[in-house]
């Protein structure tokens, strides 16, 4: 244990996402090692970050303004609208260059270990956002892990009664893994390949049942009146 304001500092550092105590250890003795005007110019940067950085009113990514770069967009087709869990899997997606539609950011994803439920993301607005009937095709690509697969299955649910096609990446993103840490050519090919959820092909037509022969309801001893009939008269009996 370090004393006052170092120890503040290394604890403060692991509480990030992905750093524990010894990597917030090496992060606290870089900062006070470095030029004092880098610190502060960090710590400025944070207080900025926190100050004007907001969220899209329609979509809920990161941005500087009340709508996103994205939503600002005239030339995105929005009639193609891609659900993500963060804003980061929004970057991820944009860097492949292969999806010109819109997306929604949940905030997250449906969690019952963290208590995290459907009503704690943005499926309320996702669902208003559907009521005109702009978007056509949903593309559900929440993370390939336990979570992610959970919160696809609700949303896939959900929209079904929306009369959208509802669609998720193809195989080929590692499962268990993160949409962020998916090189380009990958994640580009699983937007290529897209598969229905729940399939789009109508259902084939019932088949015509074939009629089955008549029946022959005559016992075995009219058969036989029968044959001795025609062998004498040589046509069938009436």
């Amino acid at each position: 244990m370090y004393e006052g304001p170092i120890q503040d500092l290394i604890d403060e550092l692991s509480r990030l996402p992905g750093i524990g105590p010894r990597g917030a250890q090496r992060i606290a003795f870089h900062l006070l090692d470095a030029p004092e005007e880098e610190v502060f110019q960090l710590a400025d940067v944070l207080r900025r970050v926190k100050e004007a950085a907001r969220f899209c009113e329609v979509c809920f990514n990161v941005s500087q303004e009340t709508r996103c770069r994205v939503c600002r967009d005239p030339r995105r087709d929005r009639s193609l609208l891609c659900v993500v869990e963060e804003s980061k899997d929004v970057v991820a997606i944009e860097r492949t260059g292969e999806f010109r539609g819109t997306y929604h950011v949940l905030g997250g994803s449906i969690s019952p270990i963290d208590g995290r439920g459907p009503g704690d993301l943005h499926t309320r607005e996702l669902f208003q956002r559907l009521a005109d009937g702009t978007v056509t095709e949903v593309i559900l690509a929440t993370d390939p892990d336990t979570e992610g697969e959970a919160t696809a299955s609700y949303l896939g649910r959900m929209l079904r009664d929306f009369g959208v096609r509802v669609t998720r990446p193809a195989s080929g993103l590692p499962v268990g893994g993160d949409i962020e840490y998916a090189d380009q050519i990958t994640l580009g090919r699983a937007f290529e390949g897209r598969r229905s959820m729940f399939g789009d092909e109508p259902e084939p037509a019932p088949q015509p049942t074939p009629e089955e022969p008549a029946r022959d309801e005559t016992t075995g001893d009219d058969r036989e009146r029968n044959t001795a009939y025609q062998s004498l008269v040589g046509t069938p009996a009436r």
